[in-house]
Order: C-alpha cells, then sequence, then structure tokens
C-alpha cells in the first residue's frame, strides 16, 4: 500500500465514525415518533434515495456489468447520509423544513447507510463466486 493510500484509508477511519456519532446525535428521535406521518415517511424517502441515486447504476450494464453488479451499484450508490444531514440542518436553521420531515430524512439516511451495503454485498460475492477468475489483464 502506498503512503498516499494509507493517509486516505486512516482520515476515512477516524473521521467517518466522528461524522456517524456526530449525526447521531442530532438526530431527533422524538421528532420522528411525534408525527405519525413523519414515520411513514421513512420507507417513502428511502424507496426515493434509491430511485434518485441507484436507478442511474442501469446504465453500467452497458459496461459489461452483470445484473447482480448492477443492483449492488445502485444500492451502494443510493447510501446517502452526509448530504442529507447537511442539508437538513441548513434547513432547519433556516426555518425551511419542519423538525419531524428532517428526522424522517436523516432516518432514512442512516437506513440507506445500514441496510443498503447489507443488501449489495451479498449480490457482489455471489456475482464474483459465478464468474470466475478474472481474464488476463482485468484487475482483481
Amino acid at each position: 500500500m502506498s503512503y498516499d493510500n494509507l493517509v486516505i484509508v486512516l482520515a476515512v477511519a477516524a473521521c467517518v465514525p466522528v461524522f456517524f456519532v456526530t449525526s447521531g446525535v442530532q438526530f431527533d428521535l422524538g421528532a420522528l415518533f411525534a408525527d405519525t406521518g413523519a414515520v411513514l415517511r421513512v420507507p417513502m424517502f428511502l424507496a426515493a434515495l434509491l430511485l434518485v441515486r441507484g436507478l442511474p447504476a442501469v446504465v453500467y450494464r452497458r459496461a459489461g456489468l452483470s445484473w447482480p453488479e448492477v443492483m449492488a451499484s445502485g444500492l451502494l450508490q443510493a447510501t446517502s447520509l452526509p448530504l442529507i444531514v447537511a442539508a437538513t440542518t441548513i434547513g432547519l436553521e433556516l426555518d425551511a423544513i419542519r423538525p419531524a420531515n428532517a428526522a424522517a430524512l436523516v432516518a432514512a439516511g442512516l437506513l440507506s447507510v445500514i441496510v443498503f451495503p447489507l443488501i449489495a454485498l451479498p449480490l457482489l460475492n455471489r456475482s464474483r463466486a459465478s464468474a470466475g477468475p478474472w481474464p488476463e489483464g482485468k484487475p482483481n
């Protein structure tokens, strides 16, 4: 591993947990469960993330990826928390979004970073196992 890659790995390993802890601390669970409609919006927001950020992965099929690889790519692309936390924080500061909606969006983002990789990684592993060894010249 090169020095540059090591620095990146260490920076990500240090920063990502701090981000998740601070975003979890700011998560207003009370606002989410105070409004039944907000709880019902969580799956809708999760589906919207998958549609808007995941669906474009269909283009990867033209690049030669298998359907399980395309689905896994779409799921991994659809994970989103930093942008949602930043946008909802700004929206709350400007009184442009209700706390219940902000909580529902953050809950959907949290679920996306937990659930989508859990679904995507087995798809990738199954696809790689069925594909066999890579042809010469193609990296692992």
